[in-house]
């Protein structure tokens, strides 16, 4: 029978071969913490646009652990349904998931940790990662929240399992936990449209956060922020294709059934496969940060609930037409974007930064003086 320690080690060999887990004291969490104990018995798994419980029992324990062990995401709860309750395929989007350790190790290796901070942690989802983080720095140093009060219940009994007891709490990780601070870094594995104040204030001077600046159309930045003794963060996007969900209150609307009207009509002067690239996708949603974006038969199609507004291509022999409608110039905002991007050559997005007050909080192309978008409040 496969064990849990070989496979936990084989693991960490993939990572380090990769160059995904550099630090011997991350290598050293891999090794240790025993993730079947934060999966249950059951995980999603895609099927034909729905989401198909996978049990244990379907598989043996002897697959059901390398498959817990591939470095994986596993999705385990869809529209508040978790894994183990669900009787068949569910639709709509996860809500919560195991992330693939990759991403686990890049996210607090880019923390730069030493073991001796105070983290605070936004979204505890199954513990594995809060787990992590307390074999590298202890029980006492790790704060952890968790919006969804089951998913808190089932993380905490899954992490006592394992011996841990770090400072476990249930509510909304965008107020932060103001008992814990002033913390060291703030670690986030949900992502964010805007930094919320209440991060800034509970840090210390010289503290960290580690977030992915994402939004309504899912185009997604990982990025350190510094704080300084004026209580402005900055910092440079990393250029990882990362993701993850969306904290809950920052959430997309429900979209729309989505109903083309002509509206002003134009030839575009920008081919909408351009929004296929990781950085031009980025720099579209910050052009337009209350629209989502969905594919169309012939083209893109953008829609803003609050307004009404929508934009929608189509091609039309030589090139692309645009029709655009509502009070809301959805593809002109993103067009102008765009160009913008390509007059300073397109980079990737390691060219951009962000910087981050109380009051305002921009993303800028080059450096803080050049071209700028700011977030939404």
């Amino acid at each position: 029978m496969t064990s849990s320690a070989s496979l936990r080690q084989s693991l960490a060999e993939e990572l380090a071969r990769k160059g995904q887990l550099t630090d011997p004291a991350w290598r050293s969490a891999v090794e240790t913490v025993p993730r079947e104990l934060f999966l249950g018995d059951t995980v999603f798994r895609p099927d034909n646009g729905q989401w198909e419980p996978l049990r244990r029992e379907q598989l043996g324990d002897d697959e059901w652990l390398r498959r817990v062990y591939a470095d994986t995401t596993w999705v385990t709860q869809v529209e508040g349904v978790n894994a183990s309750n669900a009787t068949g395929p569910v639709p709509g989007r996860p809500t919560s998931s195991s992330t693939l350790p990759s991403l686990v190790l890049r996210m607090l290796e880019l923390a730069d940790l030493r073991g001796s901070e105070r983290v605070l942690e936004i979204g505890t989802g199954t513990g594995y990662s809060t787990a992590i983080l307390c074999h590298r720095l202890g029980d006492g140093a790790v704060y952890s929240v968790e919006y969804d009060e089951g998913l808190a219940s089932t993380a905490a009994q899954q992490l006592h399992a394992a011996g841990r007891s770090p400072h476990l709490v249930t509510g909304d990780g965008l107020r932060g936990y103001q008992k814990g601070a002033d913390y060291d870094t703030i670690v986030a594995t949900c992502a964010v449209r805007t930094i919320p104040p209440s991060w800034l204030w509970q840090l210390r001077d010289a503290g960290s956060i580690v977030t992915t600046i994402s939004g309504w159309m899912l185009a997604s930045g990982l990025i350190r922020l510094v704080l300084d003794d004026q209580g402005i963060a900055r910092g440079r996007f990393t250029g990882d294709r990362v993701s993850y969900m969306l904290a809950r209150p920052h959430e997309r609307p429900p979209l729309a059934t989505f109903y083309p009207h002509p509206g002003i009509t134009r030839t575009t002067r920008v081919d909408p496969g351009m929004l296929d690239d990781w950085t031009a996708h980025f720099v579209a949603q910050m052009a337009a940060p209350s629209a989502e974006l969905v594919s169309t038969a012939e083209g893109v199609a953008l829609l803003d609930v609050a307004t009404g507004s929508q934009a929608w291509t189509q091609p039309d022999g030589e090139g692309w037409t645009v029709h655009q409608d509502g009070p809301l110039r959805l593809w002109d905002q993103i067009e102008n974007a765009l160009t913008l991007w390509e007059q300073h050559g397109a980079p990737d997005q390691t060219a951009f930064g962000m910087t981050v007050t109380e009051w305002d909080q921009v993303v800028w192309l080059g450096d803080p003086n050049g071209p700028a978008w700011r977030l939404p409040t």
